[in-house]
C-alpha cells in the first residue's frame, strides 16, 4: 500500500524514472537512464531530504548495474535509484560534488569495477595498492584474477 511520503518522491522524479517497482512493500526501485541520476538523486537528497545509505554495483556481464540507497527513515523504507552503464561506455556523473556520503562509495566501485564517476572530487586509490594494475578490475567477470 502506498503512502503519502513514498507519493511524492515518486512525483518528485515523475519526469527522471523509466519505470517503479515496488517489492515487499517498503523496498521501491526506480530505473534511471545514466544521464538523469545525478538530477534524481539530488532531487532525493535535497527536495525530499532522504538519507544516502549506500551504493551498490554489480557486472551483469555486458552491463554494470549501479543502484543508489536511499533510506525514508519515517517509513522504515529504502528507495533505490538504478542506473545501468554499458561496458563500452562506464561513465557517469558523481554524486559527491553535492552528497558527501558518495565519494567512499564511489571510489571503490571506480576500483572494483572501473566505473568513472565524472566529477568526482578525489578520485583517488582507497582500497587497492598502488601497484595494482591499471585497467584490471577485481570485480569485472572478465577480469583477470591477481594472486
Amino acid at each position: 500500500m502506498m503512502n503519502k511520503q513514498i507519493d511524492e518522491i515518486k512525483e518528485t522524479l515523475v519526469e527522471l524514472a523509466r519505470s517503479w517497482e515496488e517489492r515487499h512493500g517498503r523496498r521501491y526501485y526506480c530505473d534511471v537512464a545514466p544521464e538523469n541520476i545525478v538530477a534524481a538523486a539530488r532531487a532525493l537528497f535535497e527536495k525530499c531530504r532522504l538519507r544516502l545509505s549506500t551504493a551498490t554495483a554489480v557486472d551483469l556481464r555486458g552491463s554494470v548495474e549501479i543502484l543508489y540507497h536511499f533510506s525514508v527513515d519515517a517509513e522504515g523504507a529504502v528507495v533505490s535509484l538504478r542506473v545501468s552503464l554499458p561496458k563500452e561506455c562506464l561513465e557517469v556523473g558523481s554524486l559527491a560534488p553535492f552528497m558527501k556520503a558518495a565519494e567512499w562509495i564511489e571510489r571503490e566501485i571506480h576500483e572494483m569495477l572501473g566505473v568513472e564517476f565524472v566529477g568526482h572530487p578525489d578520485p583517488r586509490r582507497l582500497l587497492l595498492s598502488d601497484d595494482w594494475p591499471e585497467g584490471n578490475y577485481p570485480l569485472r567477470r572478465e577480469g583477470e584474477v591477481q594472486t
